[in-house]
């Protein structure tokens, strides 16, 4: 049986009827992936509402859940009937969708609030499925240290470690996987391509996977070879590094996303690189690689047990090198504690 969330955020909505179509909402509330589907919860209970692709395998993987399911049989506005209020996810859907609920009476009120929190902290079957995709993803990494081979391209590195990470059990990849090359490494979100790697390149892979529908998210900078032009790289390297295991040994439970932030910005700027470092320290992972809470220099919310998020301090110099350290960790007792945990020393291959 799927882990199940509909009467959950039912409960913490307190509407007359919450309506869910967002897929990776969808996946919340009832543990399983599909491309189309409504959730309907009422005082009297959830019904998923699919069509013909999915009524069997969804019917089987929700046998003895909340949730019953039922064939969808269009239009929409037939589901709601009775209903003198709803709650969607408003930030989550379509303006046209809104309209239709609107035109059709219904007072409508936001649901995307209580998705946000009741998704930030992770219950322990959440938590399970997040280790095993982090483990899964620093496996493959550590695999694919040995295959690496001067003349690759940046697509035939990152196809290779998506293979491996599949291998190993991974349903798929949490984003298009990031392998940068040389001067391409400067750029935080290079966009995979065809540059050859050769000897002394720096390369820089940003990488995750989904297990069980939850997401790993991990970045390591490293050097293919040594040429004996790298003292700068070297450096910088080394003091990302403790930018890195600072913000892991003092985040704590009750500290809020800005101040998580400066720990590690704090710790570059005594360097001089903060100016360097062009993004957030991190941000929550589950169902979704990028969601609450936001570890930023705007984060204004308290971070809590139980919460899952990156450590991704980074310095990127144009056209020359960028360099970023990233892991999946969590608040758990009140400290951070890391889920991905291959070697971080600089590698040099």
């Amino acid at each position: 049986m799927s882990f199940t969330n509909a009467s959950k955020i039912f409960k913490l909505v307190g509407a007359e009827a919450v309506l869910t179509e967002a897929s990776d909402l969808r996946r919340y509330l009832t543990g399983i992936s599909t491309s189309f589907g409504y959730v309907v919860s009422d005082k009297k209970g959830n019904t998923f509402y699919t069509d013909a692709r999915y009524l069997e395998s969804a019917t089987k993987a929700l046998n003895g859940s909340e949730l019953s399911v039922k064939e969808f049989k269009a239009p929409l506005e037939d589901l709601l009937s009775g209903y003198k209020e709803i709650a969607v996810p408003v930030g989550r859907t379509l303006y046209t969708d809104y309209r239709k609920l609107v035109s059709a009476g219904l007072e409508v009120k936001d649901s995307l609030p209580a998705f946000t929190s009741a998704m930030a902290v992770k219950e322990s079957y959440e938590l399970d499925c997040i280790r095993r995709a982090c483990n899964i993803a620093d496996r493959a990494f550590e695999a694919l240290l040995e295959l690496i081979k001067e003349g690759m391209s940046e697509n035939d590195v990152g196809a290779l470690l998506e293979y491996l990470m599949r291998k190993f059990g991974a349903s798929g990849t949490s984003f298009d996987t990031i392998v940068a090359f040389g001067e391409n490494s400067s750029v935080p979100h290079h966009e995979t391509g065809t540059r050859k790697l050769k000897f002394g390149d720096i390369v820089l892979i940003d990488f995750g996977c989904k297990y069980g529908g939850y997401c790993s998210d991990c970045t390591r900078t490293l050097l293919f070879g040594d040429d004996g032009g790298h003292e700068d790289f070297k450096s910088a390297y080394g003091k990302v590094l403790e930018a890195h295991m600072q913000a892991k040994e003092k985040i704590t439970c009750g500290m809020t996303g800005k101040q998580a932030d400066a720990v590690a910005r704090d710790c570059l700027k005594n360097y001089g690189l903060d100016k360097y470092f062009t993004h957030s320290l991190g941000h929550g992972i589950g169902i979704n690689v990028h969601e609450f809470p936001y570890i930023s220099p705007k984060g204004g919310d308290k971070l809590l047990n139980g919460m899952v998020f990156s450590d991704e301090p980074g310095v990127y110099f144009e056209g020359k090198f960028g360099i970023r350290i990233e892991d999946t960790v969590m608040l758990e007792k009140g400290r951070t504690v890391s889920l991905t945990d291959s070697d971080k020393k600089l590698i040099i291959l």
